[in-house]
C-alpha cells in the first residue's frame, strides 16, 4: 500500500504538470500571433482542455484501453463502454503503479495535448464554431483509436513477432496525431491574408509578444517532466531519473541546434528558432527518453532543433501556413523521434527501424484520412474560415465582441 501510494502520489503530480502545460501552449501561441486575435486564443485553449476532459471521461478512455473486446478483431478498435467505470475504481489492484482514477486523469490531459497542437497551427482564421467541432471529433475519435492500437494494447504493440511498436510518451501518439490533423486542416484552410506576397514568397507577421511565449516555452518545458516523467508509470527512482535527464538534455541540444544552424542559415540569431528548437527536441526524445542515454539523448535532440528549422522552411515553400511551428515541431520532429529509437534506442536495429517506420506511416495515414474526412464535413456544415473583413478586424472583435486589453486612452 505504502508503494502503491508513494507512485499514486507521483502520477498525480505528473497529471498536474501535463495540465501546466496548456498555459504555456496559450502563451506560445499568443506571443507569436497578433494582438487583436488574443481572445480567440485563449477561448479556443481553454475549449480544448474541458472539452477533452469530458470527450475522454464518456468515450475516449474506454475506447483507448478496451481491454478484449474488439468490435474490429486483433486490437484494431475496441470499445469498453460508456463512461467511467466504478467498479474498476474502487479495485486498488488496479495496477501496481496508480489508481484507477489517476490513470484516467493523466491519460486525459494527453488527449487534450492533440487538440492543442492543432490551435496553434490554424491560429488567426479559422471560424472559431468550425474549430471547436473538429477538435471535439478529432479528440473523440481519432486520437484515442491511434491510441489504442499501441498503448491499448492493439495490433501496433505486436507488429511482428518479435518486435512491437515502441513510443514510450508520445512522438507519434501524441504529437504526430495532432500535427498530421493541423497538416491537413491548414492545406484546406488557407494561409493567412499577407502571409505570401503575390510572387509567393514568404512574408514574416511578427507576433505580439515574444517575452509571453518564451514563458509559455519554459512552462512547457517544465510540463515535461510530468509528460515523459510521469509515462514511467510509477515513482521508480532509477528509470524516472533517467528520463528526466534524457528530457532535458535534448530540450537543450534541440533549442542549441536550432538556434546555431537557423543562424548560419539566416545569418541571424532567431529567438523563436531558439524556442521551438527546445520543444523539437522535447517532442523528439519523448518516444524514446527511457530507451536513451545521455549522448543519444543530446543527438536526438540536436536533430530534432536543426529538423524544425528545416521544417518551417519547407512549409513556407509549400505556401503552407503555420503562425507558431507547430506541424515542424510536433509532426516533423515528432517522425524523428519516433524513428530514433530504432536508431540510437535500447532495442535499435534494423527490425526495430522498419517497425517504427512502418507505424509511423499506419499512423500518419489513418490521422489524414480522419482529418479529411472530419474537417470536410464541418466545412460543408458550417464553413471553416471567417470572412477577409473579419480576419483584418481581428478574430477578438469578429467573433467574440471584445478585445483581450483595455483600451486607456480615453480615461
Amino acid at each position: 500500500m505504502e508503494l502503491l501510494t508513494t507512485n499514486n502520489v507521483w502520477m498525480m503530480l505528473c497529471a498536474a504538470l501535463v495540465f501546466f502545460m496548456h498555459l504555456g501552449f496559450s502563451f506560445l501561441e499568443i506571443g507569436l500571433t497578433r494582438q487583436k486575435n488574443t481572445i480567440n486564443i485563449l477561448f479556443k485553449n481553454f475549449f480544448i482542455i474541458t472539452m477533452g476532459l469530458i470527450a475522454y471521461c464518456l468515450v475516449g478512455f474506454n475506447l483507448m484501453y478496451p481491454g478484449d473486446f474488439n468490435i474490429i478483431g486483433d486490437g484494431v478498435l475496441g470499445f469498453a463502454g460508456l463512461g467511467l467505470d466504478a467498479e474498476a475504481a474502487s479495485d486498488l489492484t488496479y495496477n501496481e503503479g496508480y489508481t484507477y482514477w489517476t490513470d484516467f486523469l493523466f491519460q486525459g490531459m494527453f488527449a487534450a495535448t492533440a487538440g492543442t497542437i492543432i490551435s496553434g497551427a490554424v491560429a488567426e482564421r479559422i471560424k472559431i464554431n468550425s474549430f471547436m467541432l473538429i477538435v471535439f471529433l478529432y479528440v473523440l475519435i481519432v486520437y484515442p483509436i491511434v491510441g489504442s492500437w499501441q498503448w491499448g494494447s492493439g495490433f501496433l504493440s505486436t507488429l511482428t513477432d518479435e518486435f512491437g511498436f515502441y513510443d514510450f510518451a508520445g512522438s507519434t501518439l501524441v504529437h504526430s496525431v495532432g500535427g498530421w490533423g493541423a497538416l491537413v486542416i491548414i492545406y484546406l484552410l488557407g494561409a493567412r491574408k499577407g502571409k505570401f506576397d503575390s510572387s509567393g514568397k514568404a512574408v514574416a507577421i511578427p507576433g505580439s509578444n515574444i517575452p509571453l511565449s518564451a514563458a509559455g516555452v519554459l512552462i512547457l518545458w517544465l510540463g515535461w517532466f510530468g509528460f515523459n516523467g510521469g509515462s514511467v508509470l510509477s515513482a521508480d527512482p532509477a528509470n524516472t531519473s533517467l528520463v528526466l535527464v534524457t528530457t532535458c538534455l535534448a530540450a537543450a541540444a534541440g533549442g542549441l541546434g536550432a538556434a546555431f544552424f537557423s543562424g548560419v542559415l539566416y545569418k541571424n540569431l532567431d529567438i523563436t528558432m531558439f524556442m521551438n528548437g527546445v520543444l523539437g527536441g522535447l517532442v523528439g526524445i519523448t518516444a524514446g527518453a527511457d530507451q536513451m542515454g545521455p549522448t543519444e539523448a543530446i543527438i536526438v535532440g540536436a536533430v530534432g532543433g536543426v529538423i524544425v528549422v528545416l521544417g518551417v522552411s519547407l512549409l513556407d515553400k509549400c505556401k503552407l501556413d503555420d503562425p507558431v511551428g507547430a506541424i515542424p515541431v510536433h509532426l516533423f520532429a515528432g517522425i524523428w523521434g519516433t524513428l530514433a529509437v530504432g536508431l540510437l534506442g535500447a532495442s535499435s536495429g534494423f527490425d526495430q527501424f522498419m517497425v517504427q517506420l512502418a507505424s509511423t506511416g499506419i499512423v500518419g495515414a489513418f490521422c489524414i484520412i480522419g482529418a479529411v474526412i472530419i474537417t470536410f464535413i464541418v466545412k460543408s456544415i458550417m464553413g471553416l474560415r471567417v470572412s477577409e473583413e473579419e480576419e483584418t478586424k481581428g478574430l477578438d472583435i469578429a467573433e467574440h465582441g471584445t478585445g483581450a486589453y483595455g483600451d486607456f486612452s480615453m480615461r
